[in-house]
């Protein structure tokens, strides 16, 4: 998966003292769009003298910044991060890197006023932490969602979303207040499928700062009849598909394409 990248690290302690220098990298997004220069990944020294960044994490040892909002851009193209990510530009560990800094961003963005009082918030010196006078204190916005792969013996149910991502996918979904991730699972199960489910199993876990996600896998078994009753506000495609003809994701980043090939490679029964 993405956060696969040993024997590289990701570092997400926060460091509001960290001084940003010539050589570190600097993440900007506009979006889903991530800006980019011909060398790559911009470096402070690419901004504007003066310029002020914020610490975001380190990567082995490099270290990545965000440039504080109205900061001069240099010349560079903005590339769509789901475009990157079906590419081969950047090693495994370096888009990780760019997809939790899109989740900062994204949360950053968000919160540059306070939504209690309006006015402006600032950065904390001793937590990653936006808070506000009024006492408003917002911390990163982590939406906790379900992989779920359902077994029927040895066939495996298979979905694509009606918009968006185009390749075969799992049933997923958001885990809603009052919630288990177990409740969730039952609940998305039916309301995409209208199949109900037991033996419900946690497999592994998966950060996925594209979307603010933390994606938790589980398998589960086919409760009663197989009939699929689709929800095609959700869905164009759903199946029962044998292990030995599940057609996989085009790369091995997702923890829905694991689980996927986990199944159809028979380590999952």
């Amino acid at each position: 998966m993405i956060q696969d990248i040993a024997p590289h690290r990701l570092g997400n302690q926060y460091d509001p003292t960290a001084v940003p220098e010539d050589k570190d990298f600097v993440l900007f997004f506009d979006g889903g769009k991530i800006l980019l220069t011909e060398k790559g990944l911009p470096k402070v020294k690419d901004f504007p003298a003066g310029s002020s960044f914020i610490y975001l994490f380190r990567l082995d040892n490099a270290r990545f910044f965000r440039p504080e909002p109205d900061t001069a851009l240099p010349a560079g193209k903005f590339a769509d991060v789901r475009v990157l990510r079906g590419s081969d530009r950047f090693p495994r560990e370096i888009m990780f890197a760019i997809l939790t800094g899109k989740h900062l961003a994204d949360w950053y963005r968000d919160n540059r006023f306070c939504g209690r009082c309006g006015k402006a918030m600032g950065h904390s010196t001793q937590e990653r932490a936006m808070v506000c006078a009024c006492g408003n204190t917002v911390y990163p916005r982590i939406m906790p969602a379900v992989i779920v792969g359902v077994r029927n013996g040895e066939k495996l149910l298979l979905t694509k979303y009606r918009k968006g991502f185009a390749h075969n996918a799992l049933i997923a979904g958001f885990t809603e207040i009052g919630e288990t991730a177990e409740e969730t699972v039952r609940r998305e199960v039916m309301e995409e499928t209208g199949i109900r489910v037991k033996n419900i199993t946690y497999y592994k876990s998966q950060p996925w700062g594209i979307a603010n996600d933390l994606l938790l896998g589980f398998y589960c078994d086919l409760d009663g009849s197989e009939e699929i009753t689709m929800d095609p506000g959700e869905l164009k495609y759903a199946a029962w598909v044998r292990r030995e003809d599940i057609v996989l994701q085009p790369d091995d980043y997702s923890l829905t394409n694991e689980m996927m090939a986990r199944f159809k490679s028979g380590n999952i029964r």
